[in-house]
């Protein structure tokens, strides 16, 4: 059934992604992502397709070498998977040019997948950058 081969590929990467090796989770994606993914959020200047998706990792555990992504909700229709996550983490490297702080964040994500054969071929993601902020000390409270 394609919602469960669906829901098995984007829990092998949230797997990937909490264990915290650059390694697994580059080859996680190698895996699970379609080489051209379309990647409908910011991600690294010139990057793109899986490629952008891997940078995005090297880049946040760069700076939250304990980063955790909690998946709250997971909602399936068809060939589409949104997740609801949490996501946790200490700002111990560089990150967006601001040297580390040593304080822990929590923000918030909500990601669209869309596959085709299994493989993630569309996503897009909606990040709470401004929380981020806040907790790192560059935006005042609201």
């Amino acid at each position: 059934m394609p919602t469960a081969r669906n829901r098995a590929a984007l829990s092998r990467l949230h797997d990937a992604t909490n264990s915290g090796d650059a390694e697994l989770i580059a080859k996680t994606i190698d895996e699970v992502a379609d080489p051209n993914l379309i990647f409908h959020a910011p991600v690294p200047a010139g990057a793109s397709g899986a490629q952008a998706l891997k940078q995005v990792w090297t880049m946040l555990l760069r700076a939250f070498p304990d980063i955790h992504v909690t998946v709250e909700d997971v909602i399936t229709e068809g060939d589409k998977i949104v997740c609801r996550n949490t996501v946790t983490g200490t700002h111990l490297g560089d990150y967006m040019g601001l040297p580390p702080t040593g304080k822990s964040i929590t923000y918030s994500e909500i990601f669209i997948v869309r596959f085709a054969d299994g493989r993630l071929a569309e996503v897009w993601g909606v990040v709470d950058v401004a929380a981020q902020m806040r907790q790192l000390g560059l935006l005042g409270t609201p």
